[in-house]
């Protein structure tokens, strides 16, 4: 596991970075198309799918943070500031859904947001504090 997070460390530019940038336009996007015209991929609760999507986007948002070098604050702090700054993405992009034909604001999404955000963030905290050397508490 150590050789793993050795790994991500060594090659965050194309393993978190570029991954990170792309995961959020694909998902602005997909947030912008009218339900409509959006196809179904998952037969899943429109909740779950919330989670997981920003499961995934805290997980690359942290591990940027946590690696990037230079705000020390920010990379101290990545946990706490992942789930404010992503769980703000979340309401602004629920607010954003309100404008969009077919998609409304559902504070319920948020929620789904806010958990995945939370959990993907406590996955990466985890992996973190189990792996890394200069590890300071979050």
């Amino acid at each position: 596991m150590k050789r793993f997070y050795n790994q991500i460390r060594d090659n965050k530019v194309y393993l978190v970075y570029t991954p990170l940038v792309l995961y959020w336009i694909l998902l602005a996007i997909a947030t912008s198309i009218p339900t409509q015209n959006f196809p179904k991929l998952f037969t899943a609760s429109d909740k779950v799918e919330h989670l997981i999507a920003y499961f995934g986007l805290a997980l690359l948002f942290s591990l940027s943070l946590h690696f990037q070098q230079k705000n020390k604050f920010l990379s101290k702090k990545y946990f706490l500031a992942t789930i404010i700054i992503i769980s703000s993405y979340g309401l602004l992009d629920e607010f954003h859904q309100y404008f969009i034909p077919g998609r409304f604001f559902d504070m319920f999404d948020w929620l789904a947001n806010f958990i995945g955000t939370f959990i993907g963030s406590s996955i990466t905290y985890l992996f973190i504090k189990k792996n890394s050397q200069h590890y300071s508490s979050a």
